[in-house]
C-alpha cells in the first residue's frame, strides 16, 4: 500500500480589527480558501485541492492556521491564498489576507518553524518596549517558547545554534 503524502501550510490571518479574530471557525477559512482555489483555478483546481484537504488548526486569539493537503497540489492552492480578501462567517464578513509563513511535510517542522518565528517576533518586540517590566515580560515569553518545557537552557542552546548557523 502506497502512503498518502500531505503538506502542511502554516499561515498568519491578518485583520484590521484583532477582536474579529475571535469570530473565525475552521470551516468558514476552509469554505474560503476552497473558494479561492475554484476562482483562480477552475474546477480542475478545486476538485485536486478537496480531495483531502482540511484545516488542521486554527487558533482565533493569533490567526494562526495549519491547512492540511496532497502534495501534488500545494502550489496550486499556495498561489490562490493571496486572493482571499474576506472570511465569511456568523453571517459576518471579515476583510483579511492570508501571509504563507511555511510549507512543510509534517505537522512537527510547522510547529518548530512556528517557535521559531514566535521567537523572532518577540526579540523584535524587545527594543520597543517602554518600561523595566514589558521587557521582563517579553523575555519571559521568549523563554517560554519551546515545543519540550520552555526550559532556560533549551533557550540558550537554541540561541548558540542560530548563532552557529550564521
Amino acid at each position: 500500500m502506497v502512503r498518502l503524502k500531505s503538506r502542511y501550510l502554516l499561515c498568519e490571518v491578518n485583520v484590521s480589527d484583532r477582536s474579529r479574530l475571535l469570530l473565525l471557525d475552521d470551516r468558514a477559512v476552509s469554505a474560503a480558501v476552497k473558494a479561492a482555489v475554484a476562482r483562480t483555478h477552475g474546477d480542475y483546481g478545486a476538485a485536486l485541492c478537496s480531495i483531502r484537504f482540511c484545516v488542521k488548526y486554527l487558533n482565533a486569539h493569533t490567526g494562526i492556521v495549519f491547512l492540511r493537503f496532497p502534495k501534488r497540489c500545494y502550489k496550486l492552492l499556495w498561489s490562490a491564498l493571496p486572493f482571499i480578501t474576506s472570511i465569511e462567517t456568523r453571517g459576518q464578513k471579515i476583510p483579511c489576507f492570508f501571509n504563507c509563513l511555511h510549507v512543510g511535510g509534517t505537522i512537527r517542522t510547522c510547529q518548530k518553524f512556528l517557535i521559531r518565528y514566535n521567537t523572532q517576533q518577540l526579540h523584535r518586540m524587545l527594543p520597543k518596549c517602554k518600561s523595566e517590566e514589558e521587557k521582563q515580560q517579553v523575555r519571559e515569553a521568549i523563554l517560554s517558547c519551546s515545543l519540550i518545557g520552555g526550559s532556560k537552557e533549551a533557550f540558550e542552546e537554541e540561541s548558540e545554534s542560530e548563532e552557529e548557523e550564521e
